[in-house]
This record gives structure tokens, C-alpha cells and sequence, in this order.
């Protein structure tokens, strides 16, 4: 087949949905099909380039795009722009099925234009308002009528999609409630686990890792304030690796705290520094409350890492409260410190289980069979959602 993605956010972005919409279109070229991506420039440079993603090379067409100075990196094209450079595209490439990672502009121009030529349109979210709206300075009393007139606008474009996805139950029961549609599958957006290596070395430190854009929504200010209220005696490590806007704030909190020495922030790293970071944690703890999925959870989890995460949107379906880790009430920084000290002062036997049940509940979101419920969408097929829930007694379910 082939397949046109629109993507308002692509590498060299770094989080969640350009790093999915990469491995997915990587994983499509794998299997033969002939991938395009769209995309806003992420330079004054535009036009339709092969790029090497994941591995794999494929055409992708960025387009103009000017940049939202509120947000560390974010560039955006103009919302009037996009419907001629979409049909322009469209009528260049022929797709046989294009499938928009989110409503906001590239995927609206291509859902309107794709929907004039009656091509199959497939539409994933991984986009909550409540996200963003940060990012506009806004103040507090204008916020929620923005952002519900955001995911009004959300419903005209989904409306025109044949087949609605987020990547789980939860996050698609957060997408019906929000804009009143139904049937919206829960494909996990997958990792290739084979690609993390667990280390069998015994524990010598107590290293916590955080991974993921250091931003306002990911709560990390509660970490660093948990691991300062945790006995001295444990000689805890927190990494946090990732890039963001308050990488200065946090730098400045654990100094305040009086744990600067025991706080590292690497900013952003390679792939190699990735999993060399996984490979040197203890434990992952994840304090989002706004994760529709959290790919680094997943990673942690394929690096066999036990887990403490917010009791908040997905988490609770990746993190098993006792099994392969602990989840904190939200907000509750006693809470979430008490859990991080249970679980590095768990017994070497219950931790093993703890491990080994993360890596048990990672087989059910493996690439392969995000990649196969696609091309089955893609085709017009009538799909199942594939099972991401997994239990003790049958975690590959």
C-alpha cells in the first residue's frame, strides 16, 4: 500500500507522538509498503526529502512552519496554508489510506482533503488540550472554554475518519467522553522490546530514573521533592533524562532542597544514552498524570525495571499496584515517597518478581502487533483491538 501519515509533531521532535508516528512508519517501510510522511519544517528549509527514521528511509514532505516561541521547540503551520498543501500532496502521491496522528493542523488539512477524495482516512490521538494550554499564557479563566472549544474542533475532524485509535482503553474512553463519538480502538503505540537488555547485575546503588520532556505536565518538581524526603541512609540517585523549558527551575529546586548533589538532569540524549540510562536505573518512577500511553514506561519495563507511577489516565494499565511496582496518589508527595522507599527497600526476592513482571507485561505491546492491526485498518478491515491487559495467571494475553 501507500501510506500518506500527517504528523504535527515529527522527529527531530522528541516525545510521544513523533516518536510513534517514526516507528510507525518505519515499521510500514519494513514490510513493503511505500511510506510518506507529512510534517511541519523543522528550518525555513521545506519540500519532500528521504529522511532515515528508526532504522529505515522514507520520503517525508515538511512543510512550511513558523514557530510558537511560548514552547521550547514547537513549530506549527498556518492553519490556512494547510488545506492547499495537503490537497497539493493528495493529489501528487495517490494514497491508498492516510492516517492523521492528531486533529490539530496537518492532520485537519489532510482529514478534509482526504475525505473530499474519498481516501480511507484512519485518525490516532495522542493529544489531550489540557497539554497545551500551558503554552499560551493564557490566563486561568479563559482555559476551559478554549479548551473546550478545542475538542469540539477535534470532533469535526475525527467524525470524518473511518476508523478512530488512542493508544489505550483508558485514552480512548478519555477521546469518546470528550467529543461524544464511540468505537474508538485501543492499539498500544508498541515498542520492539528485543531491543532493551535487561541487566541481570545485582543491585549496588538505589538509582531512580525519570525519562520523558521536562515540562510543566509531567510533575517532576514532585519527584525531586519525594526523593528529598527519603532517608538519607538509602543514598538515593534520581536521572532525569530529557530535555524541556524548566530544566533551570528543577536545577534550581534540588539545589533549594538541598539534594543537588544526588539530582543529575543529562537533558537530552542519543538512543546509546538512553539505554545506557535504563540500564544503570534501579527503579523508573513516572509522576505524569496526563500520559494517554507513556512510551518511556514502556521502555523502562522492557529494561526490566519496577515501576512507581502516578495513579492518573494510562498508567494504571501499564503499572499493577504490588505487581511489577506501586502507584501514588496524584499530587501526594509523602505518598509517592513512601512508595519509591517500598519498593528500594523491597526484599531481593519480591524485587526479582517485581522485575520480572514488567517484563511479562510488555509482551502484549509489542510492535509487531500494532503494525499488523494498522495494515488491517488500512485495508477497510473490521479489527478487534489487540489485548494490552495482561494478568499473572496469563500476562501474555
Amino acid at each position: 500500500m501507500r501510506i500518506l501519515i500527517g504528523a504535527d509533531t515529527f522527529p527531530p521532535n522528541v516525545n510521544g507522538a513523533a516518536n510513534f508516528a517514526s516507528r510507525l512508519a518505519a515499521g510500514l517501510v519494513e514490510r513493503g509498503h511505500d511510506v510518506h510522511v507529512m510534517a511541519p519544517a523543522f528550518s525555513r528549509k521545506t519540500g519532500a526529502f528521504v529522511e532515515e527514521h528508526d532504522g529505515a528511509r522514507f520520503t517525508v514532505h515538511r512543510v512550511r512552519s513558523w514557530r510558537w516561541y511560548p514552547h521550547e521547540w514547537l513549530r506549527y503551520s498556518l492553519p490556512w496554508r494547510i488545506q492547499k498543501n495537503a490537497a497539493a500532496l493528495l493529489d501528487e502521491l495517490k494514497p491508498d489510506v492516510v492516517h492523521i496522528q492528531s486533529h490539530i493542523v496537518v492532520g485537519r488539512g489532510l482529514a478534509r482533503q482526504a475525505s473530499l477524495r474519498g481516501i480511507r482516512l484512519v485518525a490516532t490521538n495522542h493529544f489531550m488540550p489540557e497539554n497545551m494550554i500551558e503554552y499560551t499564557h493564557l490566563p486561568q479563566s479563559m482555559r476551559p472554554p478554549v479548551v473546550a472549544a478545542a475538542w469540539r474542533d477535534a470532533r469535526k475532524t475525527f467524525m470524518l475518519a473511518q476508523s478512530v485509535t488512542s493508544p489505550t482503553r483508558k485514552a480512548a474512553q478519555f477521546l469518546e467522553d470528550a467529543i461524544g463519538i464511540d468505537d474508538v480502538l485501543a492499539i498500544s503505540c508498541g515498542i520492539d522490546a528485543s531491543h532493551y537488555a535487561p541487566s541481570d547485575a545485582p543491585r549496588t546503588e538505589n538509582r531512580i530514573l525519570f525519562v520523558g520532556r521536562v515540562t510543566a505536565e509531567k510533575n517532576i518538581d514532585q519527584l525531586i521533592r519525594a526523593v528529598a524526603r527519603l532517608d538519607p541512609a538509602l543514598n538515593v540517585k534520581l536521572e532525569i533524562v530529557g530535555g524541556g523549558d524548566l530544566v533551570p527551575q528543577l536545577q534550581q529546586l534540588a539545589t533549594s532542597l538541598g539534594i543537588a548533589s544526588s539530582v543529575t538532569l543529562t537533558g537530552y540524549v542519543d538512543d546509546a544514552g538512553l539505554l545506557a540510562a535504563y540500564g544503570r536505573a534501579t527503579i523508573f518512577a513516572m509522576p505524569s498524570t496526563a500520559e494517554l500511553q507513556s512510551i518511556a514506561t514502556l521502555e523502562a519495563m522492557a529494561s526490566a525495571l519496577p515501576v512507581v507511577a502516578a495513579d492518573a489516565m494510562a498508567l494504571p494499565h501499564l503499572v499493577h499496584d504490588g505487581e511489577n511496582g506501586y502507584l501514588f496518589t496524584p499530587g501526594d508527595i509523602d505518598d509517592l515517597a513512601a512508595k519509591l522507599t517500598r519498593l528500594l527497600t523491597a526484599p531481593d526476592a519480591q524485587f526479582e518478581k517485581f522485575r520480572q513482571t514488567s517484563l511479562a507485561y510488555i509482551e502484549p505491546h509489542d510492535i509487531g502487533r500494532t503494525l499488523t492491526t494498522f495494515e488491517a485498518l488500512y485495508r477497510g478491515e473490521r479489527v478487534t483491538a489487540p489485548v494490552t491487559e495482561v494478568s499473572l495467571d496469563n500476562p501474555a494475553a
